[in-house]
């Protein structure tokens, strides 16, 4: 049996933060071509402290260091380049020392409300899209930043996107990657710059934000205690496409201009991507916004609730001792007949975390549909109503989408860990009447690693180009993600 040979160039890292789980994985050149290893992942989700959602940053911390420590135990012939992606809209605040003032507050935290109540009597939802191109959802980081405000945080303190933090707290210079930034509503939609007239019509301080740098961008080297290790001399420390979505988009090697993209996670969502940013009424009025993509377009889609809804169930039903597993549920759901009708999905109630069963019956009886008993064996009839809700918002979507782009879709491609979801996919085929392919799993990770090799071989100083993203996508896809050591 030959043996691999030892690999002639370093590997990569990518760091993936996911509100679910964050995962540290590895690309090495065995025999000349591209393994992607996910090597260690870190459990995350946000805690409640004092009656504030906030993420265990310090967990997060701890886990990219433990899987950047296996990384160079797996990598002898050393690591070349490192680069974060994650979540977008929430952010660290840094004292003078750079250190965090406080746990990040999560974005579902309720603190968002009042702040977005108060600014849109200051900037009218519908200027605001105008401005950013970006949805005004009460979750984006310009509400919370005003929520910080309020509640007596000085608007003058730095703050830092949570993926490019992680850089920061590696060794790299403080930026805002341009994809991540425009998720915050605070960029101007026609600049790529954040908006002076949004920071200064809601009192917020601009020389608190980071400047902003395009994907692929090589913020510094490693330094501290993991620099000491003989895998990361010279590791340098990129920006890719920061903001999950954007990353994912970039692993996509289909055509886009034809096809609907889902990227299924805690949310879903759904778009295409365009060369111009679409800021009409009627776009914002049907809930897309205009998000930056690598390759220099822009994401066009919505946000939709997603397995957030099935992931709250089933926590809830092992809080009460029922210990059900997602693919038995999934195959016992694919049975079931008979559903009390169709959820709004994205009802406000269904945003918010604790006990699901009781919020979706409470949907249920205000839309005069029967309540689903919550006791044991009606499992599946919640998990098949809320996939076959999804699909049906699913259609809907899709329908504006057309509308608004002009476009005809002829195909749908399901990305993230939603793409395993064979009965969602399903049901989503029968609602739209289009065929879905899965996409990849690991899509946001094998989007790091093409934006990161595209950058290195490019000029310094020069972003990556999209023919080069787009190409080390099609290498990367024809090799398998390996699981490695995912439990650990």
């Amino acid at each position: 049996m030959n043996q691999p040979t030892q690999p002639r160039e370093k590997a990569l890292v990518a760091i993936d933060l996911g509100a679910e789980s964050c995962r540290v994985s590895l690309l090495r050149w065995i025999d000349d071509l591209p393994r992607v290893e996910l090597l260690h992942r870190i459990p995350n989700g946000p805690e409640d402290r004092h009656g504030s959602l906030h993420w265990p940053l310090d967990r997060i911390l701890d886990g990219v260091e433990d899987g950047l420590r296996k990384a160079a135990a797996a990598a002898p012939e050393g690591i070349r380049s490192i680069a974060v992606d994650g979540w977008a809209v929430d952010y660290v605040r840094l004292n003078p020392q750079g250190e965090p003032l406080h746990a990040p507050f999560c974005y579902r935290d309720e603190r968002s409300i009042a702040a977005k109540a108060k600014a849109d009597r200051q900037i009218a939802p519908e200027e605001f899209f105008s401005i950013t191109g970006a949805q005004p959802l009460r979750i984006n980081t310009v509400y919370q930043l005003l929520a910080d405000s309020q509640a007596g945080i000085e608007s003058r303190i730095p703050w830092l996107l949570l993926p490019e933090y992680i850089l920061s707290s590696l060794g790299g210079r403080a930026v805002a990657e341009y994809t991540n930034a425009t998720h915050t509503g605070l960029v101007d939609l026609q600049t790529g710059s954040w908006s002076e007239e949004i920071f200064k019509r809601l009192g917020l301080a601009s020389e608190a934000a980071p400047p902003i740098v395009s994907s692929g961008t090589v913020v510094g080297k490693l330094t501290g205690d993991l620099a000491e290790l003989p895998a990361f001399r010279d590791t340098l420390l990129i920006a890719p496409a920061c903001h999950d979505t954007a990353s994912a988009i970039a692993a996509v090697t289909a055509d886009l201009s034809h096809t609907v993209y889902i990227v299924s996670g805690t949310w879903s969502l759904v778009g295409t991507v365009i060369d111009r940013p679409i800021a009409t009424p009627e776009a914002e009025h049907a809930g897309f916004t205009n998000q930056g993509e690598a390759a220099g377009g822009y994401c066009f889609h919505t946000n939709i609730n997603g397995m957030w809804l099935i992931k709250q169930c089933l926590d809830h039903w092992r809080h009460t001792g029922r210990d059900i597993e997602l693919p038995a549920l999934l195959a016992q759901a694919a049975q079931v007949a008979d559903i009390p009708g169709l959820l709004n999905v994205d009802a406000p109630s269904l945003l918010l975390a604790g006990n699901m069963p009781e919020r979706i019956n409470s949907e249920l009886t205000l839309l005069g549909l029967q309540p689903i008993p919550d006791i044991p064996g009606n499992e599946p009839i919640f998990a098949r109503l809320i996939f076959a809700s999804l699909a049906a918002r699913y259609a809907t979507t899709i329908a504006n989408l057309a509308s608004l782009t002009g476009r005809s879709f002829r195909q749908i491609t399901i990305l993230g860990g939603g793409s395993r979801n064979a009965l969602l996919s399903q049901l989503t085929e029968q609602a739209t009447g289009l065929p879905v392919t899965a996409g990849e799993a690991e899509g946001s990770t094998l989007g790091n690693f093409a934006v990161q090799l595209a950058a290195l071989e490019a000029a310094p100083g020069n972003a990556p180009s999209a023919a080069a993203i787009r190409e080390w996508a099609n290498r990367l896809t024809r090799q398998p993600v390996a699981t490695g050591s995912e439990p650990r």
